[in-house]
């Protein structure tokens, strides 16, 4: 079965740096394409970064691109997520969700992904 767990999450102040880690489990890690999502109190999950399988192709949200940057190592079976210049408008439980589809895309839309991890808090303060 697969399995996705983040790991890097935690406090950070305006203007700082997080990375953000997901390892998968369960399947073939490098066939499946990658998303980041985060959710805040109060609002709807929202689309944050992908990339797809091989890593042919990534894709941003408007609001984290420069300072966002999303990677992948198969190597490791792991998901990363660098995220530099955090706001407090960054603040949310960051998921990470995999598409175990045979070709490479990058989907935003969350019902896309079939499976999620169980979150990890960021918050910054400002």
């Amino acid at each position: 079965q697969e399995q996705l767990v983040e790991s890097g999450g935690g406090l950070v102040q305006a203007g700082g740096s997080l990375r953000l880690s997901c390892v998968g489990s369960g399947g073939t890690f490098g066939d499946w394409n990658m998303g980041w999502f985060r959710q805040a109190p109060g609002k709807e999950r929202e689309f944050v970064a992908g990339i797809s399988r091989g890593v042919v192709a990534t894709r941003y949200a408007d609001s984290v691109k420069g300072r966002f940057t999303i990677s992948r190592d198969n190597a490791k079976n792991t998901l990363y997520l660098q995220m530099n210049g955090l706001k407090p408008e960054d603040t949310a439980a960051y998921y990470c969700a995999a598409d175990p589809q045979l070709y490479a895309r990058v989907p935003v839309a969350a019902e896309t992904y079939e499976h999620w991890g169980q979150g990890t808090q960021v918050t910054v303060s400002s």
